[in-house]
């Protein structure tokens, strides 16, 4: 039997990359983490890890697109990012517009304390992101 492969979805910061992946069916999230981006070379590094501990073959990356629905430097600067991994995996780019705002409404009635973790947000952003995927 193959083993079957995860979803891995990630919420693209300049300090931190929230990751959310997939459970091996699809159906929804099941893992979390968070990357640290010290520098381009090793964020890359350490998302490939977990793309093969996790069995990823797809990975969604969160654009900010601006409220107009144009492409902007942000979402430009997400795209440029993720280019060395576009051989290797297949890449689904997802508008991510207000999920940064939708993940802090989340944890404040979860009443979690993220203010001193923006990790905690970055993370919960990667989770909306995936969320809405495997939803559709």
């Amino acid at each position: 039997m193959d083993k079957l492969n995860r979803i891995m979805a990630l919420d693209i910061g300049d300090k931190r990359i929230g990751v959310a992946l997939s459970d091996p069916f699809g159906l929804f999230v099941s893992q979390t983490e968070l990357v640290i981006r010290k520098n381009d070379k090793e964020a890359l590094s350490e998302i490939e890890a977990l793309c093969k501990l996790y069995s990823v073959n797809e990975i969604l990356i969160g654009v900010p697109y601006n409220m107009d629905g144009t492409f902007g430097f942000q979402a430009q600067k997400n795209v440029d990012f993720i280019a060395p991994l576009l051989d290797k995996y297949k890449i689904i780019y997802r508008d991510e517009r207000l999920t940064s705002f939708e993940a802090e409404e989340k944890l404040k009635k979860e009443n979690v304390k993220y203010t001193k973790n923006k990790g905690l947000v970055d993370i919960e952003s990667a989770c909306i992101i995936l969320e809405d995927y495997l939803g559709e």
